[in-house]
This record gives structure tokens, C-alpha cells and sequence, in this order.
């Protein structure tokens, strides 16, 4: 069996045979926002966003309490940390049918199931709870586990945003990507 099929039918198992033990995945709590801060300060974390480097907790709590009643937002934790954070932010009039996914999972944690989790926790509310029919995505050209991870759950690529974000002292691309659902 290739890799693609392998990665293909670990997203058929059920999500508790995909995730390392000891995950656990739950709403997003205001009393998160010290922990936030500190995942979304990790230099790898961070490069996968536009945040700024050295975001204050301050910054993050006033973040998590101005999202709106219908986005979606969840945290990943290990033993009580959290390792990893996604949400999905819902647009609004005609465009009502879509959201934004957003993920991002802990620089030691990387490759251990954690995205996979909450990406697949994701699709089940948008599919089964919220009826979106497109969920939507921007990711750095340069993000190779990221894209395949996307890829796995159904997002095809759409086009190319050349020179998307400055980066690390360069300007960079980005692929918008997205999953319909039929």
C-alpha cells in the first residue's frame, strides 16, 4: 500500500484511534488565554500565521472575547496543556454557506495526530451542526505537512496568492485551498 492510501484510510478510523493518548479536545475557555499566548508565541507555531512575535496573553484574551457567538473555536490538550488550538469563523449574508479554518498545534507536538484531531472534530460540526457547505483555508506554499494534512481531509488546492505575507524577511505565498461539501 502507498503512503496517500495509508494517510487516506487513518482518516476513515475512528478520531480515537487517530489521536496520541491522553488528548483531549474541548471549547476554547477566556480563562485559556495565558496558555493561548504562550502556544501562539512559539516560533514554529507562529510561522504558519500572520501573527507578529511576542503577542501579549493581554492580546490574546481581548482575541478570544471578540469572536463572534457563531465561530467555533477548540483546543487540544495533554495532560491538562494545551497543544494545539482551531476554529472556525463563519462569513455572513450571501457568503453565509462558508467559514475559515484555522488550526495550529504545538511546536514539540508536530506529527502526532494532534492536527488530525482537530481538524476531523472541525468537519464533524460544520458537516452534522452548522450545514456549511465550504469551509476555506490560507496556507504558506512552503508548509508541505500542513497542505497534505489539508489535502487528506478533502481541501483542493484553488490558486496561488503570490507574494501573500511578509515572512521572516522575505514575502512569501500562500495557497488558498477549500472543501466543498456536495
Amino acid at each position: 500500500m502507498n503512503q496517500n492510501t495509508d494517510q487516506s484510510s487513518d482518516v476513515l478510523k475512528p478520531l480515537a484511534e487517530r489521536q496520541p493518548p491522553g488528548l483531549s479536545i474541548r471549547a476554547t475557555r477566556i480563562e485559556d488565554f495565558e496558555g493561548l499566548s504562550a502556544l501562539i508565541n512559539l516560533p514554529g507555531f507562529r510561522a504558519g500565521t500572520l501573527r507578529l512575535p511576542y503577542q501579549r496573553p493581554e492580546q490574546t484574551k481581548k482575541w478570544l472575547e471578540s469572536q463572534g457567538p457563531n465561530s467555533l473555536s477548540i483546543v487540544a490538550l495533554i495532560d491538562g496543556v494545551i497543544v494545539g488550538q482551531a476554529g472556525l469563523h463563519p462569513y455572513s449574508g450571501r457568503r453565509a454557506h462558508a467559514a475559515e479554518l484555522g488550526i495550529g498545534v504545538h511546536d514539540d507536538h508536530v506529527g502526532k495526530g494532534i492536527g488530525t484531531a482537530l481538524i476531523g472534530e472541525l468537519i464533524d460540526a460544520a458537516d452534522n451542526w452548522l450545514a456549511f457547505k465550504r469551509l476555506e483555508l490560507t496556507v504558506y506554499t512552503d508548509n508541505a505537512p500542513a497542505i497534505r494534512l489539508y489535502e487528506k481531509f478533502g481541501f483542493e488546492r484553488e490558486g496561488v496568492r503570490r507574494s501573500y505575507a511578509f515572512k521572516a524577511g522575505t514575502f512569501v505565498d500562500a495557497l488558498g485551498m477549500a472543501r466543498l461539501r456536495c
